[in-house]
């Protein structure tokens, strides 16, 4: 379903679903289910993996909480589309993928995504959030998308070049984060670049 956002920013009140499941050439996006507690936690408890990311390690209740309250969908700005990203060919979840919509006035919005460190330097984290752009530009209609990202994060950092997306900011010591002062990249793209680059 391809619902856009007209010239002038505003949104004629419909639900944004895309149609799943989202497949690529070796991954399957799709919304969250009970059943995935435990492959989540698997990676979503780690330090390690949380590390860069705003929240902390989460137990299994935390998880199941999320999975509940997790959308598929999307009606109004402040909300967020979440899927479990798994393995085309064995089923295993190996990740979850993130579009905001950020913005109704802006039209835009923001990508994110985790995964498991086992499966680091396959791409996998660069196909699923191509995927997620392409919700992005081509399902909610937005005009810009950004990723946020912590600098000293050089595997996301490295995703978000492979997208295309450009580094439009630095931000020293911005943000108090886990015990010590961060620097931030922003990264975006606009839906004229995503054109281009299909």
């Amino acid at each position: 379903m391809l619902i856009h956002l007209d010239g002038s920013g505003r949104y004629g009140g419909r639900v944004l679903r895309p149609d799943y499941p989202i497949m690529t050439e070796r991954l399957v996006l799709r919304p969250f289910a009970e059943g995935d507690v435990d492959a989540l936690h698997a990676y979503q408890s780690r330090a390690d993996v949380c590390r860069y990311i705003p929240y902390e390690p989460r137990t299994r209740e935390q998880i199941a909480d999320r999975i509940a309250a997790a959308r598929a969908e999307v009606s109004e700005p402040g909300q967020a589309i979440l899927l479990a990203v798994e393995l085309g060919a064995s089923g295993r979840v190996i990740g979850d993928v993130m579009m905001a919509w950020t913005s109704r006035e802006h039209s835009s919005g923001e990508l994110g995504y985790v995964f498991h460190p086992d499966v680091a330097g396959n791409g996998y984290a660069t196909e699923a959030a191509r995927a997620m752009l392409r919700v992005g530009f081509e399902t909610l209609g937005l005009r810009r998308i950004i990723a946020r990202v912590d600098a000293r994060n050089t595997g996301s950092i490295n995703v978000l070049r492979r997208l295309g997306m450009r580094q439009e900011a630095h931000l020293v010591q911005n943000e108090w984060f886990k015990g010590g002062w961060s620097d931030e990249f922003d990264f975006a793209m606009l839906a004229s670049e995503w054109s281009e680059r299909k």
